[in-house]
Order: C-alpha cells, then sequence, then structure tokens
C-alpha cells in the first residue's frame, strides 16, 4: 500500500510541477489573468495533496485502513477538485460548464474528508 501511496504522490506531484510550467509559460499569453490565477489554484492544490499523500506513505504510525481511505479520496478528490479547475480555468469545458462546475466542490468535499480521515485516526491513537 505504502508503494502505491508514493507513486500516486510523486505522480500528482510531477503533474502538478508540469502543470504550473505550463500555466506560465504556455498559457500565458492565452488565458485571461482571472483565468491563469485560478488555473494556478489547482495546481497549488494538486501539489498540497501530493505532499500529503507522500507523507500518509512514507509515515509508519497511520494504519493501512485509514492509508487506503485517504489515498481513496484524495485521489478523487484530486482528479474531481484540480481537474475541473483546470477544465473550467482553460475554457474546454464551456459547452459542460453544468456539468463540470458542480464537479468541483464535490472534489473539495472529497479532500477536506480526506484530512478529517487522517486527524480522526490521530485523535484515536494511544499515544
Amino acid at each position: 500500500m505504502d508503494r502505491k501511496i508514493l507513486i500516486a504522490g510523486t505522480l500528482f506531484g510531477m503533474t502538478s510541477v508540469i502543470l504550473g510550467a505550463f500555466g506560465a509559460h504556455a498559457l500565458k499569453e492565452i488565458l485571461a489573468p482571472e483565468q491563469l490565477a485560478t488555473f494556478e489554484t489547482g495546481v497549488r492544490y494538486q501539489m498540497y495533496h501530493a505532499v500529503l499523500l507522500l507523507f500518509v506513505g512514507m509515515y509508519s504510525g497511520i494504519s493501512e485502513k485509514t492509508k487506503k481511505t485517504v489515498i481513496w479520496l484524495v485521489t478523487v478528490g484530486i482528479i474531481f477538485f484540480c481537474g475541473s479547475i483546470y477544465l473550467l480555468a482553460t475554457g474546454i469545458a464551456t459547452d459542460f460548464n453544468k456539468i463540470i462546475g458542480p464537479v468541483t466542490p464535490v472534489g473539495g468535499l472529497l479532500l477536506i474528508i480526506g484530512w478529517f480521515v487522517l486527524l480522526l485516526h490521530f485523535f484515536r491513537r494511544k499515544s
């Protein structure tokens, strides 16, 4: 399980850097400043959660059940939250705004729940 979490965290971190560079260079000329700021928000949140996954994968004090729950919540949360932000910011999903728009808060909620599951795990620890 730890290997899968570390791979996921590394892949999300790497793609965050790639998307950040893409936004700073290629999209800078195409997107309005507000759109670029929105895109960068997605990149930032993706990186925050990549680091969270790396922490969860490396820390041996977290139960396997908690790790599985956190990886699924965070992975789906990143895909929904950050993915929808990328699509909305770039205008790729203009025809699907009514469908993709509600996906963003669902993804955000999954990320929050992932953090909450981890918080509960730490509260329940004996030492």
